[in-house]
């Protein structure tokens, strides 16, 4: 825990290559949204096995898996080779999905968005669909690239809640946003379901035998977390679960 009682919440890198340097970084929205769960955002580079896993954990009290425009390397969990222009991201991957169950295994909050979502579940030992959208009987859940982020990220249907998600929320029933082209296929081991779009995706699961709060969502709390309730309750039981860890901690 920082000095002054906020927890330390990492959120691993995307690695982006443009013509004159290679960048590290993570999107403003997620930085905000550990701000709003009371924590300190940690960025942490992608540089894969020269990762300290111990010594990273050891300093951290919470960790946040972002969304990306990259997909999970399909060599990962056994699937088909991507299609021509689909973008990846080998060193995220490599820093990733090792890190996961050593979060999980200490008890350490873990929160999963979209391609962290889609992270745990491979790390497990799941598998993904790569083009949800051609599935018979599932819709276009990819957002329209040429519309500004208030269209993009502003939620489009529903979901059925179950489990934790449902307590917090309140209901079986909420309104979510939806920009992605993978989704679950077959679920990992010990992870149960929290969501299901009206569809079949699954959109949110918990990890069963995790010690702490241990949940990945397919869909995008962070651009929400000022204005709709269940994705603030989502990052305030985060926080809570971060501010308690590094308490016992």
């Amino acid at each position: 825990m920082a000095k002054g009682g906020a927890p330390l919440i990492g959120l691993p890198a995307c690695v982006i290559d443009s013509s004159a340097y290679t960048w590290h970084s993570v999107a403003e929205q997620y930085i905000r949204a550990v701000v709003a769960a009371g924590g300190i955002p940690v960025i942490l580079p992608a540089i894969g096995p020269a990762t300290d896993s111990a010594g990273l954990l050891a300093r951290l009290d919470a960790v946040v898996l972002t969304g990306s425009s990259s997909n999970v390397e399909p060599a990962r969990y056994g699937g088909p080779a991507s299609r021509e222009g689909t973008r990846h991201d080998a060193k995220r991957d490599a820093t990733t999905l090792p890190l996961i169950r050593k979060i999980i295994d200490t008890g350490m909050p873990l929160l999963a968005i979209c391609r962290g979502h889609q992270e745990l579940n491979v790390a497990l030992g799941g598998t993904l669909h790569q083009n949800v959208h051609e599935l018979p009987g599932k819709r276009d859940h990819r957002a329209p690239r040429d519309q500004p982020h208030s269209i993009r990220y502003a939620p489009v249907h529903h979901v059925d809640l179950s489990g934790s998600l449902a307590e917090l929320a309140r209901g079986s029933v909420a309104q979510v946003n939806s920009l992605h082209a993978q989704s679950i296929d077959r679920l990992a081991p010990g992870l149960a379901i929290e969501a299901v779009s009206e569809d079949g995706v699954i959109e949110a699961v918990r990890v069963t035998d995790a010690k702490g709060f241990a949940l990945g969502v397919q869909w995008h709390p962070e651009w929400l977390v000022e204005s709709d309730a269940l994705s603030k309750s989502i990052f305030a039981l985060f926080g809570r679960a971060a501010r308690d860890y590094a308490a016992r901690r």
